[in-house]
């Protein structure tokens, strides 16, 4: 199945920005959706950006709308997240994930049960 591997967190203060990559490989069946989603300690996990690998189309929650911009490399094989404008809220484990094969009708790309591919995460805190 497909490995994914999240790098790009750290530390920064409030108003900073930073770039988190997601880089996918070991594919066994087209990627469909890649995404971004953050779960804070004792919190469920909630989605932050999606984008359809295939047309682009891109995907954001209200926490990182108009601050946050996802893309994908030519390949499609790496995903970035441009966070800029960060608030101390921001701050918590930030997961790459993907969807493989095939999606339904009423498949739902925005849900953090949706992807069947996860990276181990990447920590970003945002200190006032």
């Amino acid at each position: 199945q497909v490995q994914l591997v999240a790098s790009g967190g750290g530390s920064v203060e409030a108003g900073g920005s930073l770039r988190l990559s997601c880089a996918a490989s070991g594919y066994i069946s087209p990627v469909n959706f890649m995404g971004w989603f953050r779960q804070a300690p004792g919190k469920e996990r909630e989605w932050v950006a999606v984008i359809r690998t295939s047309g682009g189309s891109t995907y954001y929650a209200d926490s990182g709308k108009g601050r946050f911009t996802i893309s994908q490399d030519n390949a499609k094989s790496t995903v970035y997240l441009q966070m800029n404008s960060l608030k101390p809220e921001d701050t918590t484990m930030y997961y790459c994930a993907a969807r493989t094969g095939m999606v339904w009708a009423g498949y739902d790309p925005l849900s953090p049960t949706s992807p069947n591919a996860w990276g181990q995460g990447t920590q970003v805190t945002v200190s006032s």
